[in-house]
């Protein structure tokens, strides 16, 4: 135990942090020069294409030390604010971090929020200085910055290049001289974390844990405490860059566990495994479920592959356990599925993966938030509405609530004023305002998550040219006035476009709705009216206008009056046509309402 070094890496998305992994693995041998290779640990395309981690990833390492060998188990966590509930289960299976700073970049808000999360469990924190290699590096002033963040001696923060390689192997010293090892009893009773999990089609869901008191070996029958379920033990190993089977785990070590579980939602993140004969008295404290946080619905192109998505969203769960869904159906879009997602980044990653994995063409519904809604018979027990479909009648409801967030942005001094505007602007309140050099501003607001869910995040990058960072952490419920917007074209109502929206909003939005979709919906032979409506109150109102045959063509000179019998026959078709007409509503329509500010 006292060889064995945990430590994982705490990072902003784009800081180069799968660089310095890569020099890691080759500076101690665990992959040869053939094997490395950019992102190595990012074994998903898209993680690679977008520079981001999105699953977590651990391997072994093997580092020889003043003559002693050490075990080194790294777990690369993702960096986005989506993927947080991720990063809490990695840091505490780790007794250090690498808190990785871009000297050219500075910190960032998500890379905050996370050493935040790691100071909270107590985690050893070697501050790194990466990307000293650049010539628009600034490591003098970046390394004031860290140390008036952690409070750190300017000794303590190395200089490394994940690209040149300078500064790792004193990188390599320094975790086996900080960080401590492991703290736990080896002959109690088996306590194992489990930090991630991942689905291997032949062999059903592989867990990955840490083992906190203990030791697990092969073949022996398991128990899992939240599900409460017992499996066997049929291969125990630890993780290189490829698995290897070992008959034992011993207290301290990080490892894998092949049960034949074929059902995702048995292997919760954060759970703990215990031996079925020798039982442990409880859990390890922290255990939590997976809360989403933006719902959207999503069903198949055609009403035909409705089983297909099922199916194909079933097998995206086995890799992906934060994802949740449940059948429900729509009067314009037929039989799909509602889905909760961690954040939006999390469902255009679903989304994306969805039409690479699994060859298939969604619609996805507009994005919202989970509300909870009281009656006046019984004020005080919640109603759940994951919908818009689901408010209850104005006329029995006492009052609706809707998630708040903390929302910490940090962004250049020159755009403090742009970057409040537009969160006074989102229904925000400003908490705190810190300079954190005089370049830097650290600004903290109470936002409704409904309002970030949106467009927040592009506007935010764009009112500050790209410099602003942006991380969010729920508060809880607080009441609200909101009221539910639909869409009606042609009279009919769209209950895919409907939204809950705050009633100071309702006219805005419900005008740039109907303006994109005159825009968005192909015209017919007959005028569609496109109205926004507040219950049977209309607020906005476009119309998209009729395409018109020139019937009058073929009639050159003659009576006026063979022409107006041409055009009253016109008139009457285009009559009768509006009445039975069908409007078919773009997939591009419904995202309309992501766009409104473009």
């Amino acid at each position: 135990m006292k060889n064995i070094r945990n430590f994982c890496i705490i990072a902003h998305i784009d800081h180069g942090k799968s660089t310095l992994a890569d020099r890691l693995l080759e500076y101690t041998n665990t992959v040869t020069q053939r094997e490395l290779q950019s992102q190595t640990l990012d074994d998903m395309d898209l993680e690679k294409e977008r520079g981001i981690t999105i699953k977590s990833h651990a391997i072994q390492m093997d580092y020889e030390y003043k003559g002693e060998k050490y075990t080194l188990n790294l777990i690369d966590t993702p960096g986005h604010v989506d993927f947080s509930y991720e990063v809490s289960r990695s840091i505490a299976a780790c007794e250090g971090a690498l808190l990785i700073v871009d000297a050219a970049q500075s910190i960032q808000a998500q890379t905050i929020s996370n050493l935040y999360l790691a100071l909270e469990n107590d985690l050893t924190i070697i501050p790194i200085l990466n990307k000293i290699d650049l010539p628009s590096a600034n490591p003098e002033e970046v390394t004031d910055e860290i140390m008036n963040l952690i409070g750190c001696e300017y000794e303590d923060v190395l200089r490394v290049s994940g690209k040149t390689g300078e500064g790792v192997h004193h990188l390599l010293e320094q975790i086996v001289e900080r960080i401590p090892a492991p703290v736990g009893n080896p002959d109690g009773p088996l306590q194992a974390l489990i930090f991630d999990s991942v689905y291997n089609p032949f062999r059903g869901i592989e867990a990955y844990f840490k083992v906190v008191n203990g030791s697990i070996s092969k073949n022996e029958k398991v128990k899992f405490f939240a599900t409460g379920k017992e499996y066997g033990a049929d291969e125990v190993g630890t993780l290189k860059l490829k698995q290897v089977p070992k008959k034992t785990i011993q207290c301290g070590d990080v490892g894998y566990l092949i049960s034949g579980i074929k059902d995702a939602r048995e292997v919760k993140v954060g759970d703990t495994i215990t031996s079925f004969e020798n039982p442990a008295d409880g859990p390890i404290e922290g255990f939590e479920e997976v809360k989403p946080m933006v719902f959207a619905g999503i069903y198949p192109i055609d009403s035909e592959d409705f089983e297909e998505l099922r199916f194909s969203l079933e097998k995206l769960r086995l890799n992906d356990a934060s994802l949740v869904f449940e059948p429900e159906s729509s009067a314009a879009l037929g039989f799909g599925f509602r889905c909760g997602f961690l954040g939006m980044l999390h469902m255009e990653i679903v989304q994306e993966r969805l039409d690479r994995e699994f060859n298939m063409n969604v619609i996805t519904t507009v994005p919202n938030v989970s509300y909870f809604g009281y009656s006046k018979r019984e004020p005080e027990v919640p109603i759940l509405i994951n919908n818009p479909s689901e408010m209850m009648d104005p006329t029995i409801m006492d009052r609706v609530e809707e998630p708040f967030i903390k929302a910490s942005i940090i962004t250049k001094s020159d755009f403090v004023g742009p970057v409040m505007t537009l969160c006074i602007e989102k229904r925000g309140e400003i908490v705190n305002q810190s300079y954190l050099t005089s370049e830097r501003v650290e600004l903290v607001f109470n936002m409704p998550l409904a309002e970030v869910v949106f467009d927040f995040y592009d506007r935010l990058k764009s009112i500050s040219k790209g410099y602003a960072s942006f991380d969010y952490h729920p508060i809880g419920f607080r009441a609200s006035k909101l009221v539910k917007m639909d869409i009606l074209i042609n009279g009919d109502m769209v209950d895919a476009l409907s939204s809950l929206i705050h009633d100071s909003n309702a006219y805005h939005i419900g005008k740039k709705m109907c303006e994109k979709l005159r825009e968005l919906i192909p015209r017919q032979q007959f005028d569609i009216a496109v109205q926004a409506a507040l219950g049977t109150k209309v607020i906005a109102r476009e119309t998209i206008k009729a395409l018109r045959k020139d019937v009058t063509a073929k009639c050159y000179g003659g009576d006026i009056s063979r022409k107006r019998k041409l055009l009253e026959k016109q008139k009457e078709g285009k009559k009768k046509m509006k009445q039975i007409g069908r409007v078919e509503v773009p997939q591009s329509a419904f995202m309309a309402v992501l766009k409104l500010n473009d």
